[in-house]
């Protein structure tokens, strides 16, 4: 690595010898003998050109697909130039969230237009700076409604199952009962099951729509009967589809979560991806991460800072309502800009593509015998039946560079984007039909 950072021979012994040493490794005498490696057997390094050449050559093993029809919680969607165009500036781009965020204002700044585009985009009072994606959102959500006299979790069974997981998790660690709600045969939530499940222990109850199977949930009914019985309500939603859809805040929940990779960011082999949350103003103190507020400096200047930081491990551990105190930056600054591209009009447009394509796709595979497993109205995902054997199907359109849906549930998860055009539906419905009849 010596090679590639920008000091020389003199500046090294000049900062050697004001520590006191004269070779580098006198910097390691602390660590034993037995624990050190000793010379490791490394290649010689590479210039810059054969480096990029190598990694080009690995790049090349990857399988891209031309054609995705695939979501089941990482969406394929159009990035505006304009997106990368902004974050990739030197003064933005980083991989970690800035520490001394109270010294830059355009930090804060940016995180600051975010929080007010989640809160227009939920319908919801107070946003933080976004945790580490929608998994946490979801965990951290739940656990923000417990209090005193209720602690118990409420999941319904069609949520992302992956989301599931990381919400047991963190209840595990925290001692609160989960109690799950089985999906109905329409693949809803059975409200029935719902207003059994929650009782006077019921701290949240969490509800994904549209679900992990494509179908809108009966939000209103949800939310009627998780507030009669006293518990609060925290909503998965896909940022995209409240271009159309009624938003968190206009059904009445509580909490509003997400994961905002669809805002902007590419698919990515598990990230990084982003935490959206939002929330009323009755339960901000209890929102973790990150909250940065406006305010006027010592002249009367337009100012913004971190608050209401005694929520976080700035405090006693063990009274924190939450241990993360950091945030995604740059992945809420690429959602930020991607809102601030697309605009209102422009992610209605976008919503409404998605739904129309896929609905044009579930009609075009209902004639190949694919059958739609439920009646109730859908987004971008619907889940149907699988006329041939599933492994099959897709390991033949994959030979024809097509991602098909998601085998689950004893059938496939489709979902269709603004980038699946008819005539490419078209296409892909003559594939699936040619491996169909082999």
């Amino acid at each position: 690595m010596g090679s590639y950072l920008p000091e020389t021979d003199e500046g090294r012994a000049g900062m050697l010898a004001t520590l006191g040493f004269g070779e580098c490794e006198e910097l390691f005498s602390v660590v034993p003998p037995e624990v050190r490696c000793g010379t490791l057997d490394l290649p010689e390094g590479r210039s810059e050109l054969e480096v990029v050449a190598h990694m080009e050559d690995l790049a090349r093993k990857n399988l891209r697909f031309g054609t995705v029809l695939r979501g089941a919680g990482a969406y394929r969607h159009h990035i505006p130039s304009i997106v990368r165009s902004v974050t990739s500036k030197e003064e933005f781009l980083t991989a970690y969230t800035p520490y001394q965020a109270e010294i830059s204002q355009g930090v804060l700044q940016s995180i600051f237009e975010y929080q007010t585009q989640v809160c227009e985009l939920t319908g919801m009072d107070v946003s933080n700076a976004s945790v580490y994606d929608g998994a946490t959102a979801a965990a951290e959500g739940v656990l923000m409604c417990r209090d005193r006299r209720c602690s118990e979790v409420v999941v319904a069974e069609t949520v992302n199952p992956d989301v599931m997981t990381v919400i047991k998790t963190y209840c595990a660690s925290r001692d609160v009962p989960v109690v799950t709600v089985p999906a109905a045969s329409d693949l809803a939530t059975d409200l029935a099951a719902l207003r059994e499940a929650v009782g006077p222990a019921t701290a949240a109850v969490y509800v994904q729509s549209p679900n992990y199977l494509g179908v809108i949930e009966d939000m209103d009914g949800i939310v009627a009967a998780s507030h009669e019985a006293g518990a609060k309500v925290v909503m998965g939603f896909n940022p995209i589809s409240l271009g159309i859809l009624r938003t968190p805040g206009e059904y009445g929940a509580d909490i509003a979560v997400a994961e905002g990779q669809p805002l902007g960011l590419p698919l990515g082999f598990g990230g990084p991806y982003l935490g959206i949350m939002a929330t009323t103003k009755a339960l901000m103190r209890k929102l973790p991460g990150r909250i940065v507020g406006e305010t006027t400096d010592a002249e009367g200047r337009r100012a913004f800072v971190l608050t209401l930081q005694a929520r976080e491990q700035h405090i006693r551990r063990e009274k924190a309502s939450s241990n993360i105190c950091s945030n995604e930056a740059l992945c809420a600054m690429t959602a930020s800009v991607y809102l601030a591209a697309v605009g209102p009009e422009g992610l209605a447009q976008v919503a409404r593509l998605c739904a129309g394509h896929a609905h044009y796709l579930a009609q075009r595979l209902a004639e190949l015998g694919f059958a739609p497993m439920s009646d109730r109205p859908f987004f971008n995902e619907f889940l149907t039946t699988c006329p041939v054997d599933a492994s099959q199907l897709v390991d033949g359109l994959a030979k024809r560079g097509i991602l098909a849906g998601l085998p689950t549930h004893d059938g496939i998860l489709w979902c269709a984007t603004e980038l699946n055009t008819r005539a490419e539906i078209d296409r892909v419905v003559c594939a699936i039909k040619e491996v169909c009849d082999r």
